[in-house]
C-alpha cells in the first residue's frame, strides 16, 4: 500500500458484506478538513444505507461513515481555527469508515477534554439529532417533560444526559429490564421496559398521561397513536426514524383537541450550512456540559475497521447499550 493509498470498507454487491479495501487518499476541497481517523460512529443509517434502504446524496462519499474523530491531517483552502494534528471529531458526508476521511470545517468539534477518540467518535450525529430535533424543532424548555423513544441507542443515551442538562425531565423507553436500570443511572426519570409493559399504560399509571411536553421518536408504528394520547396540550412530536413502519391506522382526534405539533426531520439531507449553525449551537449550549462530564457518552463496544460486518451485526442484534464504534490503525483507544 502506497502513501497515496488508505484502507477503507467497501460493500460487496448485495450489500451484507463489508471488507476492507484500497482507495486513493481523500484531499480536502476549500472549507474542508481531511482527518487521519482514529475512531468511526456507527449509526443506523450505515445499515440502512448497506441495505440499499437509505441512498446517499449524489454528492457523498459511497464509502459508509458519518461521524469520525481523530487528528487534523490537512486544511482545505480558506479553512481556518484549525490546525494540523488538533484532535477533533467530525459529521462526515460519508466516507467515515476509513483511514482518512474529509469533513467540511463547520461540521467539526474540538475534542472534549479527558475523552478519547472513541467517546469523540460517539458525539457528532447523536449531538446534532438531539439539539435539532428536541431543541430546534421541538423546543424543549426547562422543566418540561420529554420522551425519548430508543433511549438505549447510541443517540438516545446522549439525548437523555442532554435533556438533564439542559434543566428537563427526561422519560425513555427501552427494550429490556437491564438496558432500562442504564438509562435510570443516566438521569431518566422513568425508563419503560416495552418488552414487558404498554409505554402509554405505564406513563398513564405514573400519572404522566397527557403530561409529555416533547417526544422524540424513532419507532412509528403503533406508537403513533400512543405518542399522540400521551401527549400534553401544546405538545409537540418529532420523528425520525420509523423501524416499526411508516404507515398507521391513527385517531387525530387528541391532535386538534391538544393542539399537538407534528414534524420530523433527517439530518443527512441538511445543508452544510445548517449544520454547521447546529455546530456552533451546540459548541456554545453543549460542549460546557461535555467538558464538565455532565455528558459522557455510553460505549457499547469497540470492533477493528477490518470487523465492521461483526459491528454492523452487533447493531442489527439490537442487544447494544449505547454506541458501536470502529477503531482504526491509528486508533489510541
Amino acid at each position: 500500500m502506497t502513501n497515496d493509498l488508505i484502507r477503507h470498507i467497501a460493500l460487496s454487491r448485495d450489500g451484507q458484506i463489508l471488507a476492507l479495501a484500497e482507495g486513493p487518499r481523500p484531499s480536502p476541497r476549500a472549507g474542508e478538513l481531511l482527518i487521519k481517523v482514529e475512531a468511526a460512529g456507527l449509526n443506523r443509517a450505515d445499515v440502512l444505507q448497506r441495505q440499499g434502504l437509505y441512498p446517499p446524496p449524489e454528492d457523498a462519499s459511497p464509502i459508509l461513515g458519518l461521524e469520525v474523530a481523530g487528528t487534523v491531517a490537512a486544511t482545505g483552502e480558506g479553512v481556518t481555527g484549525w490546525r494540523k494534528h488538533d484532535r477533533i471529531c467530525a459529521l462526515t458526508h460519508g466516507g467515515g469508515y476509513a483511514e482518512y476521511a474529509v469533513a467540511p470545517a463547520g461540521q467539526c468539534l474540538p475534542v472534549p477534554d479527558g475523552f478519547s477518540m472513541t467517546e469523540a467518535a460517539a458525539l457528532p450525529e447523536a449531538l446534532l439529532t438531539i439539539w435539532h430535533n428536541v431543541f430546534q424543532r421541538a423546543g424543549l424548555q426547562p422543566d418540561e417533560k420529554v420522551l425519548i423513544h430508543g433511549g438505549a441507542s447510541g443517540m438516545g443515551t446522549v439525548g437523555i444526559m442532554m435533556c438533564r442538562a439542559m434543566g428537563a425531565t427526561v422519560y425513555a423507553t427501552a427494550g429490556g429490564a437491564q438496558k432500562c436500570a442504564v438509562l435510570t443511572q443516566l438521569g431518566a426519570e422513568l425508563a419503560i421496559d416495552y418488552q414487558a409493559e404498554d409505554f402509554a399504560e405505564a406513563l398513564g399509571e405514573a400519572g404522566l398521561a397527557g403530561q409529555i411536553n416533547v417526544i422524540l421518536d424513532m419507532v412509528g408504528g403503533d406508537y403513533i397513536q400512543k405518542n399522540l394520547n400521551v401527549c400534553s396540550n401544546d405538545g409537540r412530536i418529532v420523528n425520525i426514524a420509523y423501524m416499526r413502519g411508516f404507515k398507521a391506522e391513527v385517531n387525530f382526534a387528541p391532535l386538534l383537541l391538544k393542539r399537538i405539533t407534528m414534524t420530523g426531520s433527517t439530518l443527512r439531507a441538511q445543508t452544510f450550512a445548517q449544520k454547521a449553525a447546529m455546530m456552533r449551537d451546540i459548541r456554545e449550549r453543549i460542549f460546557p456540559h461535555l467538558e464538565s462530564g455532565g455528558i459522557r457518552p455510553v460505549i457499547d463496544s469497540t470492533f477493528a475497521l477490518g470487523d465492521a460486518q461483526a459491528a454492523h451485526e452487533r447493531m442489527e442484534s439490537g442487544k447494544h447499550i449505547g454506541k458501536i464504534v470502529l477503531l482504526t490503525k491509528y486508533a489510541d483507544g
